[in-house]
């Protein structure tokens, strides 16, 4: 196949392959623009997620699904662990992240003002599609350091072997793609 075509929650979307490797490819899924696919996925996400007491996501694509979802939950706010530094962020704590989705090594951040928010909270952390897991564990880091209790961890998507995990709450799993001819892919 040129393309995968996802159904989830009523919608359809037809994502594009993007190589990993000579012989992998993924199907990306971006749902930070996509009110439809956030409205229709976040009721059914904050079900499962249950009660909470702060949503937490590294940015941006799961920005616009934390903010659904804590809005869902009934909660005033959502926190964002940035990428970068911000000349307003004071006594940071940080994490380093390794994704298959982004090139190299990459730190996550979280304002001071936002650790003493969560400490000693009960949190969920939020991603669009959990594959390797990294992103998860950078956000694990910062919330022990921010002491904040991880009891939940959901996204939409678990890419590959991700869906066997039995930590995770998710809606789907995602595939990955061994590749097959020219620009074409079959699920593994």
């Amino acid at each position: 196949m040129k393309e995968y075509t996802l159904e989830l929650c009523g919608v359809k979307r037809v994502l594009p392959f993007i190589p990993i490797d000579g012989e992998k490819a993924f199907a990306s899924f971006v749902v930070i623009g996509d009110t439809e696919m956030v409205n229709a996925c976040a009721p059914v996400l904050a079900e499962r997620i249950g009660a909470v007491d702060a949503v937490v996501t590294a940015e941006a694509k799961g920005i616009a699904l934390a903010y659904e979802i804590s809005r869902i939950l009934g909660l005033k706010e959502f926190i964002v662990a940035r990428k970068s530094t911000k000349n307003y962020m004071k006594n940071t704590v940080s994490a380093s992240v390794h994704s298959i989705t982004t090139s190299g090594e990459q730190n996550l951040y979280l304002d001071g003002t936002d650790v003493e928010k969560i400490r000693g909270k009960n949190v969920c952390l939020l991603d669009d599609v959990i594959s390797t897991g990294e992103s998860l564990l950078a956000l694990e880091a910062l919330m022990k350091n921010a002491g904040a209790s991880v009891v939940k961890k959901a996204a939409i998507l678990a890419e590959g072997d991700a869906a066997s995990r039995d930590d995770i709450i998710f809606l789907q799993k995602l595939p990955l793609f061994n590749r097959t001819g020219e620009g074409e892919y079959e699920a593994l």
